[in-house]
């Protein structure tokens, strides 16, 4: 349960209203999980973002540091040789300085995608993705997957629900 008697709700905000076209609706639907995520981490106090809620070790912090990581292998083809070690901001890195990160890096993201016309191309110079398509998709499923994750760590933090 959570430490704090007091429980904060925001409001649920609505799925993106999008256009006809299948990447607008694809694009749309992972900014919406982006922000999701980053509004769980950000206000979310110390040492609780990054102390494990469950005994996998999961945190909040790192779970905004791996999609970090997921961002970049994905849409701007980085290598990662460590998928586990994403899971961990470092002790230095404030929630600031993740949060940024993670804005950074979507916005670069972002203006790859801009470039990609053809959902059934290859993102250029990505290995990962055998297509755009296939790249939102997996984004869409795995920032979902750890934005479900970050709502039950925040409601055992300090009780903040919504999104």
């Amino acid at each position: 349960m959570p430490t704090t008697a007091r429980r904060t709700r925001r409001r649920d905000e609505p799925p993106p209203r999008t256009g006809n076209s299948e990447a607008e609706t694809l694009r749309a639907f992972l900014d919406y999980l982006r922000t999701s995520i980053a509004a769980k981490v950000r206000g979310t106090p110390e040492p609780q973002v990054r102390t494990a809620g469950v005994p996998s070790g999961t945190n909040l912090l790192g779970l905004l540091n791996h999609l970090t990581f997921v961002e970049r292998a994905t849409f701007l083809g980085a290598e990662v040789t460590d998928w586990q070690a994403t899971f961990h901001a470092s002790p230095e890195d404030s929630v600031a300085d993740v949060l940024a990160r993670y804005r950074e890096t979507v916005e670069r993201a972002n203006d790859v995608l801009d470039g990609c016309a053809d959902l059934g191309a290859p993102i250029p110079g990505a290995r990962r993705a055998p297509s755009v398509r296939w790249a939102l998709t997996h984004l869409i499923e795995e920032t979902g997957r750890h934005a479900g994750h970050a709502d039950i760590l925040r409601e055992l933090i300090d009780g903040a629900t919504g999104r």
